[in-house]
């Protein structure tokens, strides 16, 4: 039954919001990994976390072709290095690059004020960039989301993903309400979003990966790749009582939306 499952699902194209196959994670078997996802017809957009990963990403995307897209960024962790958006200006001259990701805060390991401080005004910079070359965001949030909210409300921020989301259903139905998708990935097999997965509209959910990260319990590898979306659909299929087609082919509807992909 499973098989029949995944076999329905996966003659649809799916889109994942958010994966990494540019970075070293696949250097070993990258054009194999790359082969089962156009078999799968998955196109997916390798997101940058710095200036280098975001420039690997547009060559990766480059190199293999229309399943593969590209967002540029810097990560709020690694806000060491500079940020120089004209940079960034540059890099999203390429038509591969569809966001400006993943941007945002983070306080997980608990930044100090200036950090934090830091991490704002890089954060702020990258919204303005987006604003201005009228692209989407992919953001990044751990342990933030209220002031990540007041900062895209703020600067009438309205065009969005909000990666791998983990917050309260009140802070999903604010992010919603200014206008964001919901990025769901595996992390939904660690961390209990349930209710928010239910009370948020399928057209407000995009699905990703974030691999080589959160693989799913149930994949035949310890290491991510888009062709495990199909764990993260049916699990949102069961809490919603609907389809896994209904949950790819609108998921995929709002990505082509949002992405322009």
């Amino acid at each position: 039954m499973i098989a029949c499952l995944f076999t329905c699902i996966l003659w649809l194209m799916i889109i994942d919001t958010h994966s990494h196959l540019q970075f070293d994670a696949y250097d070993a078997d990258r054009d194999e990994v790359v082969k089962r996802t156009i078999a799968e017809d998955i196109q997916t957009i390798n997101v940058g976390t710095s200036f280098e990963t975001s420039k690997k990403g547009i060559e990766f995307a480059n190199t293999y072709g229309d399943h593969f897209f590209a967002a540029i960024g810097l990560h709020p962790t690694d806000v060491d290095e500079p940020f120089d958006a004209q940079q960034y200006r540059e890099l999203a001259t390429s038509k591969k690059v569809v966001a400006i990701g993943e941007i945002g805060l983070d306080y997980f390991k608990k930044p100090t004020d200036a950090q934090k401080e830091k991490q704002k005004q890089i954060f702020i910079q990258q919204l303005d960039l987006a604003k201005e070359l009228n692209l989407p965001v992919i953001l990044h949030c751990r342990m933030a989301h209220d002031e990540v909210i007041e900062i895209l409300a703020s600067r009438n921020i309205d065009r969005g993903v909000v990666h791998c989301f983990t917050g309260t259903l009140d802070q999903a139905e604010k992010y919603v309400n200014l206008g964001f998708y919901l990025g769901i990935n595996g992390i939904i097999f660690k961390f209990n979003i349930d209710t928010v997965i239910q009370n948020i509209s399928l057209e407000k959910l995009v699905l990703e990966t974030d691999c080589p990260y959160l693989t799913p319990p149930m994949a035949e590898s310890k290491r991510n790749e888009p062709i495990f979306m199909k764990y993260t659909i049916q699990k949102i299929s069961e809490l919603k009582n609907i389809s896994t087609v209904k949950v790819a082919e609108t998921t995929t509807k709002n990505a082509k939306q949002l992405f322009g992909v």
